[in-house]
């Protein structure tokens, strides 16, 4: 189609790929004398009404988009049985091309794009549209380096029904989440795994997952956890790993709900990740000076918890002070700790803990309460989760279980005096326990030190270990609360002595 003139205006220059349903050509608009992509539908899929139907949609539906980061439809037409779009051209490369070329990227830049990436989805999940094929073949890197999603082929609105086979896989297998891989519903929360993959694609220079088949790759996405991100580049801090662990978890439960959290803490995230290297550059030096008026636009007031400063506040605040924004961290582990001269409470004084610290407590059913993610608790970072399993019944004598709980490990014997525990989920209640090493089963730890009743968003209680010092501390979470799904989310747990 060379050559061909659509409707006596968009004139076909040139061929810039081509898939499963159309073809993407560059082309001159002669009225205009402009630019512009056209996405010309092959003749074979014009003549499916459904598949017609579905292209049409993608320009019904992105027209209504207008974000800076997703690349516009000017246009819609058809032209002697030729079905076209005509999108905003842009002169740069794809992040696939970028990444083949260059391999992984600096870590800042790639947190940049992600972050992009999600301000985008955003948008179009606030229209109701989900992608269903977020990959870096679909973004475009401008030549501002800016980047900008496309090929809304694919997407859904929430509300449509009927055009999507049951049981059909949609996306690209390399990307696709595991809902997608089943052939299951999907929502914005599989664009939130898709981007997690593109994000780890960015920081190790490959995918998570290869296999001999389309089918093998996506059973994997389906079976097996992401790999840990530090193994591929160690130079990834703990914060970064936490939100690429939350942004792929398998269960819908555990993932990110919305792309404004997964927005909120990569923002973080790159401030942590600037204070670490030292500079910035491209993108990432960007999108580092817009944290602040972003994180009050994107990150809505029920996102954050109040009480704590953002690692983005914190490192302009240090840094305006003319104080190393390096010292605010624990290199091992990368744990948070309170700025000098201002402690949590009068008197006392943090237990350093490290992401090993915790470890999972479920005597009574199979020994392991999401053992994967326990870390979670004591990593420093209040944008990762442990969760406990989902269940069917309450906890309680009788039941099929009294409790579930994680184990802190003061690493030395210590008189604790206080217990912190900050939870996504509210209005379950719990014990704590004490005693010097692991115990077996709950009745080994003896009698409970402190309680909690029906926990808020951060607890903290005294503890009455009456001087006597121990190594380990158990939470036991002994009532689930009420119309939330009956598990119990938490992000931090912490001791003082």
């Amino acid at each position: 189609m060379i050559g061909t003139l659509l409707n006596d205006r968009f004139r076909l220059e040139r061929k810039l790929g081509s898939g499963g349903m159309s073809t993407v050509y560059r082309a001159f608009d002669e009225t205009l004398e402009r630019w512009v992509a056209i996405k010309v539908m092959h003749g074979e899929m014009s003549r499916d009404a459904d598949q017609l139907e579905r292209f049409r949609r993608e320009a019904r539906a992105v027209a209504r988009l207008s974000h800076p980061h997703v690349v516009s439809v000017i246009d819609a037409g058809e032209d002697a049985g030729h079905p076209y779009i005509v999108l905003e051209y842009i002169e740069g490369e794809t992040l696939k091309a970028r990444i083949r070329r260059d391999g992984p990227l600096p870590i800042g830049e790639a947190v940049a794009y992600a972050i992009e990436i999600g301000l985008a989805l955003s948008a179009a999940h606030r229209a109701r549209l989900v992608h269903r094929d977020v990959k870096p073949q679909n973004i475009l890197i401008d030549p501002e380096g800016r980047a900008r999603i496309t090929d809304f082929g694919i997407a859904r609105t929430l509300e449509a029904e009927g055009l999507t086979q049951a049981g059909r896989v949609v996306g690209t297998t390399d990307y696709v989440s595991p809902e997608q891989a089943m052939g299951k519903e999907v929502s914005g929360q599989s664009d939130i795994y898709s981007l997690g993959v593109c994000l780890y694609e960015m920081l190790t220079g490959q995918p998570p997952f290869v296999g001999d088949s389309h089918v093998s790759v996506a059973m994997k996405h389906v079976q097996e956890p992401i790999p840990d991100v530090r193994e591929r580049r160690p130079e990834v801090s703990a914060a970064l790993a936490g939100v690429l662990e939350h942004a792929t978890a398998k269960e819908l439960a555990n993932r990110y709900p919305e792309v404004d959290q997964m927005i909120a803490d990569l923002e973080d995230t790159l401030a942590i990740e600037a204070s670490r290297a030292g500079e910035t550059t491209g993108e990432a030096t960007a999108m580092l000076a817009a944290l602040p008026e972003r994180s009050a636009r994107m990150a809505p007031a029920r996102l954050r918890r109040p009480g704590r400063y953002t690692a983005a506040m914190v490192v302009l605040i240090v840094l305006a002070l003319g104080v190393g924004a390096a010292a605010l961290f624990v290199p091992s582990g990368e744990r948070l700790v309170p700025l000098p001269g201002i402690p949590e409470a009068p008197g006392l004084v943090e237990v350093p803990l490290t992401p090993e610290s915790a470890a999972d407590f479920d005597p009574e059913g199979d020994e392991d309460e999401s053992s994967e993610s326990v870390g979670n608790l004591t990593d420093g970072n209040p944008s990762t989760i442990w969760a406990t399993e989902t269940y069917q019944f309450q906890f309680g004598p009788g039941g099929q279980k009294s409790g579930v709980g994680a184990i802190i490990d003061a690493g030395e014997p210590v008189a604790a005096k206080r217990f912190e525990v900050a939870s996504n989920i509210t209005g379950w209640s719990g014990e704590i326990y004490a005693a010097n090493g692991e115990q077996a089963g709950l009745a080994d730890w003896g009698t409970p030190i402190a309680s909690i009743t029906d926990a808020e968003e951060t607890e903290r209680v005294t503890l009455d270990t009456a001087g006597q010092e121990f190594t380990h501390y158990l939470l036991w979470i002994t009532q689930l609360p009420e119309d939330t799904g009956g598990r119990v989310e938490l992000t931090e747990v912490g001791l003082q002595r």
